[in-house]
């Protein structure tokens, strides 16, 4: 049975069901109760599950239809984070930002995060479950060492120590209910390629410099007692909301520190200019799998079969074909509003990864 990443994979979420879209509106209003919602995403996700399965996936994930954001709903479940405004670097084109967290207690796992969301996916599935959840760098970048309380941490090493040990507490929790694809959501080694995001990052307190070897660190800290047959990969893009994004950069200056995490496998976003040359594909060590994003979701044009295979074969001049696989450059969705494009675009996109996926690999 082939191990993930998969040959065709997918990021992990996608747009959302109208119906389920107007439960949640429903229950934001308290015209509709917390077990009318669950029995709308539980709906929902086993309708994506039938579709992802029909077209060929081997990785099957719930869309992150229980979420309204891709890392917040998680990170905010730790034990010491609060959500605020953010005041950083904004996505283009939308007024809505989404909130950052910040660090205003001891960080702990206290209790299960999102288990019984993966749970529920594992049993709608003959297939991998696949589960995504927010990188620990994310408790970091956006606000950096100004987001975390000093009356609490005035030393950074004890609060990075918690995370790991929050971390490896909510990943343990997710093996025991059976997981054993695990995605590590880490937007932080793209951003870090862009000037802008440096520049806030001095200002928030932080060197840019050391960022990237800093969160590579912390990853390995997370990871280090994985469960045993547990597969961890990464996916990192430079922004994915409304269509929109706010980073742009090629590899190079992360490129080492993200390959030296202990990571089986790396997402990475390869679908415009933004996002540089195949170049820092070089340092990907061998044996470890890096996943095309060549497919856009912030727009519904179907890419040609011909033109991601050229792009593959280009990549292959770098790296062995065998460590290749392919995939979308980030979610449908990664936030509960979509992107601009739409149902029809997003399974004709995935179908599209299993169809030139076959016939380059077979």
């Amino acid at each position: 049975m082939a191990q993930p990443p998969f040959r065709a994979d997918q990021v992990g979420s996608l747009l959302r069901p109208a119906a389920l879209s107007e439960t949640r509106a429903r229950w934001r209003r308290s015209e509709a109760s917390a077990g009318e919602l669950r029995a709308a995403e539980d709906v929902a996700i086993r309708e994506a599950v039938a579709k992802q399965e029909a077209i060929g996936l081997e990785g099957i994930t719930d869309g992150e239809f229980r979420r309204d954001w891709w890392h917040l709903d998680f990170l905010s479940r730790l034990e010491g984070v609060t959500l605020r405004e953010n005041p950083g670097p904004k996505f283009g084109g939308t007024e809505e930002q989404p909130p950052i967290p910040t660090v205003t207690g001891h960080i702990r796992c206290a209790r299960p995060i999102m288990v019984d969301d993966f749970a529920f996916l594992k049993s709608v599935t003959t297939k991998t479950a696949k589960m995504t959840i927010p990188s620990p760098s994310m408790l970091h970048l956006r606000g950096g060492r100004a987001s975390i309380s000093r009356e609490i941490y005035p030393d950074i090493d004890a609060f990075w120590a918690d995370v790991a040990a929050a971390y490896r507490e909510a990943i343990a929790q997710l093996g025991r209910a059976g997981c054993s694809y695990l995605q590590l959501d880490d937007v932080s080694f793209a951003y870090l390629c862009d000037p802008k995001i440096r520049a806030n990052c001095r200002n928030n307190g932080d060197d840019p410099e050391q960022l990237p070897r800093r969160y590579a660190e912390v990853i390995n800290a997370v990871v280090k007692d994985r469960p045993a047959g547990m597969t961890i990969t990464m996916h990192t893009c430079r922004g994915n909301f409304k269509s929109a994004w706010v980073a742009e950069g090629g590899y190079d200056p992360v490129a080492e520190a993200m390959f030296s995490t202990d990571l089986d496998g790396y997402f990475m976003e390869f679908d415009s200019a933004r996002a540089g040359t195949f170049e820092p594909l070089r340092l990907l060590p061998r044996g470890k799998k890096a996943v095309l994003g060549l497919v856009t979701t912030k727009v519904g044009e179907l890419e040609s079969k011909d033109t991601l295979r050229r792009r593959i074969e280009e990549a292959a001049t770098i790296v062995p074909l065998d460590d290749l696989c392919l995939s979308p450059q980030c979610g449908f969705s990664s936030t509960h509003h979509g992107n601009v494009l739409s149902q029809d675009d997003q399974w004709k996109k995935l179908e599209r990864i299993v169809q030139v996926a076959k016939e380059i690999w077979g």
